[in-house]
């Protein structure tokens, strides 16, 4: 059930509701089955503070409403030139239609008025209960399946507060929980997530310090030391690899990622090959997207990263 439409328009801060605790998340899936054991909820919290080159999610990234725009979708009718209180919109000499993102507040008023829903609002402030709402219409398929929810993102311990009341949420009503973590953050909102959830997919993205700034941003120190407390806390946990062709792919690296969760104590290891489904959202936030020469890896390519990491005595499975 995708939050981040026309339909959901309150944009309200959460400051703006006194005593009720909010969060700001951009999507809610449901029946999802990479998130986690069995059919699950993902709830996709805004905030992030990796800037993947590949990342499918770059609606994710910032901790604030973002309007998407669909270039494809524009009928140039202007509706939504003339509704703009902020200047933020306009036309451009071609008659294109032009978004000013360091003006626009995603006050949601363009969205209204654009019928062919070219426009729409990426982040909406949800409370607890709201997004409960949502996750206990499926509790029957998570019974039956093994399944529950996921927060994911962005990184959920961005918003660690609202994260964890979710999670304690969950628990009370004999939900299973799963937290998708990218481990870069500090130890005292990390070790509250982990507390309350009931599996960590926690991602290891590179080995290399200077090439993982180079690939998301920031440096894996804070991340891999996460980890190794994360190992020594004996909690359920899966790491997750993205297998990114050119960038994480290299004999040398995978063979270090392994020998170094073999060290921890970690026997599993879940490859999420690179895909392209979050190439047209780039264009509809008005960024570049950085990985367009990358291809997904081929089949040969995702057997021969299986046998490496198997080889070293790790349990591969394919996300």
């Amino acid at each position: 059930m995708l939050l981040a439409n026309r339909e959901t328009g309150n944009t309200t801060s959460p400051e703006a509701v006194p005593g009720r605790l909010q969060g700001l998340v951009f999507d809610i899936q449901r029946y999802c089955v990479n998130d986690g054991p069995g059919i699950r909820t993902t709830v996709f919290l805004k905030g992030c503070p990796l800037r993947c080159v590949w990342c499918s999610n770059p609606e994710s990234q910032k901790p604030r409403p973002e309007i998407r725009y669909q270039a494809s979708l524009c009928t140039h009718c202007y509706r939504c030139v003339r509704s703009c209180r902020h200047g933020a919109t306009s036309v451009s000499r071609d008659g294109s239609v032009v978004i000013d993102r360091r003006i626009c507040r995603a006050c949601g008023e363009c969205v209204k008025t654009c019928y062919s829903e070219a426009r729409c609002i990426s982040g909406r402030y949800m409370t607890v209960s709201q997004v409960m709402d949502t996750a206990r219409k499926d509790e029957i398929f998570y019974r039956t399946s093994g399944g529950g929810v996921t927060l994911s993102g962005g990184e959920p311990a961005y918003q660690a507060d609202f994260a964890v009341a979710i999670l304690q949420a969950c628990r009370e009503g004999g939900i299973h929980t799963a937290v998708e973590t990218c481990g870069y953050t500090e130890q005292a909102p990390f070790s509250r997530l982990v507390r309350y959830a009931d599996l960590v997919l926690f991602d290891v993205k590179h080995l290399d310090p200077a090439t993982h700034r180079q690939l998301t941003g920031k440096g894996n120190g804070r991340i891999l030391a996460n980890l190794k407390w994360l190992a020594g806390e004996g909690r359920p946990v899966i790491v997750r690899m993205p297998l990114i062709p050119s960038a994480n792919d290299m004999e040398e690296n995978l063979r270090a990622t392994g020998r170094f969760l073999e060290e921890l104590g970690f026997n599993r290891v879940e490859l999420a090959p690179y895909h392209e489904f979050g190439l047209g959202k780039y264009g509809a936030l008005g960024r570049p997207y950085l990985a367009a020469q990358t291809r997904p890896p081929s089949p040969p390519e995702v057997e021969k990263a299986r046998s490496l990491l198997s080889a070293l005595g790790l349990e591969v499975t394919l996300a």
